[in-house]
């Protein structure tokens, strides 16, 4: 297009509109792929913007839609495989939806350097935030804030809310006790993953709540900080004994403990069975093959998706969310008591 002797202007979307002979409402909805619009509308848009060479920018959408398209996301400063797992699996649900996702760490425990995430991320004008929480103080923290965006937090609580999405941890942990229980255990001890942390806080209620169910002597739990080292620190000093189940909070915990088991003369499982949590790809290679409960970060991503769309399309229809269930997967880590005796 011309305008008076100058360079051609480049097409906007009311000259779209225009040609088209529709509102610039819907070459918006067309541009963003939105339902509710005729085939022979959503044609006549498409030829129109062809016509145009029309291109729009990022700005140029958000300017018309009041969005970006973009959802801020706050991790966890570490490589815990869950976090890890779940900023994965988020990433890949909001490309499917066609959103962009701006990332940002933030140390675990500090609940002032969360906020200061939270607010470079409205700088950038998301749409709405997702915050992956491994701090009970950071989840506390958030309870409060007004964004006024939509904001999304991955975190397990026995305090259910319609901004919170998780995995059920709590029976999770249960179903973990139970199968030791059932394999003739009659002392289960937990080895929990960091205090503070809402998984840990979860498994460890799951775990007290079935050891009281079913009557059993109640150990008080060690703490460790999710990784194999501290697994193997306590595992070296631990009380235990043979014919001792253990329901350890995470995987990589599991493996650093029966390694130290080992170095002790307990065989596993033979002398302790040892069931672990997460399922992570290297749970069915080790020796023995670990025993575990398996969390779908997957089907955690697209729900926290779905949570986000909700929340911004359609914001007095959100829920609360029904935690997704776990799944026990048995391998060889785990043995029943009135089994022949065997490595």
């Amino acid at each position: 297009m011309a305008e008076g002797s100058g360079a051609p202007r480049a097409a906007n979307i009311f000259d779209v509109a225009k040609l088209a002979g529709v509102s610039h409402q819907t070459v918006s909805r067309v541009l963003n792929d939105l339902p509710n619009v005729r085939p022979a509308t959503r044609a006549r848009v498409e030829q129109a913007i062809a016509q145009l060479r029309y291109s729009p920018s990022p700005a140029a959408r958000a300017l018309v839609t009041k969005r970006t398209r973009t959802i801020g996301l706050v991790t966890p400063g570490n490589i815990q495989y869950g976090p890890t797992s779940i900023a994965t699996h988020f990433n890949f649900a909001a490309r499917a939806a066609r959103y962009n996702v701006d990332a940002v760490s933030s140390p675990e425990a500090d609940v002032a350097g969360v906020r200061a995430a939270v607010e470079a991320l409205l700088r950038q004008r998301v749409d709405a935030i997702v915050l992956i929480v491994v701090d009970v103080g950071v989840l506390e923290g958030i309870r409060s804030l007004d964004l006024g965006i939509p904001l999304i937090a991955a975190a397990a609580t026995s305090r259910p809310s319609p901004a919170l999405v998780s995995i059920d941890q709590y029976r999770g942990a249960r179903s973990a006790v139970r199968h030791l229980r059932e394999l003739g255990h009659d002392r289960i001890l937990h080895l929990a993953g960091h205090h503070r942390a809402p998984d840990a806080v979860e498994r460890v209620r799951g775990w007290r709540d079935e050891v009281a169910a079913h009557g059993l002597e109640v150990v008080e739990p060690e703490y460790g900080d999710w990784s194999a080292t501290s697994g193997h620190e306590i595992g070296g000093g631990w009380d235990i004994r043979r014919g001792d189940g253990i329901f350890v909070g995470n995987d990589h915990m599991a493996m650093g403990l029966i390694a130290a088991l080992r170095a002790r003369g307990f065989r596993v499982p033979a002398d302790v069975s040892v069931v672990g949590f997460d399922d992570v790809p290297e749970a069915p290679y080790v020796y023995p093959a670990l025993t575990t409960v398996r969390q779908d970060f997957a089907a955690l991503g697209e729900l926290i998706m779905q949570k986000v769309l909700l929340a911004v399309e359609e914001p007095d229809r959100v829920t609360e969310s029904t935690p997704l269930p776990t799944r026990l997967i048995v391998r060889e880590s785990t043995r029943s008591r009135r089994a022949p005796d065997a490595e």
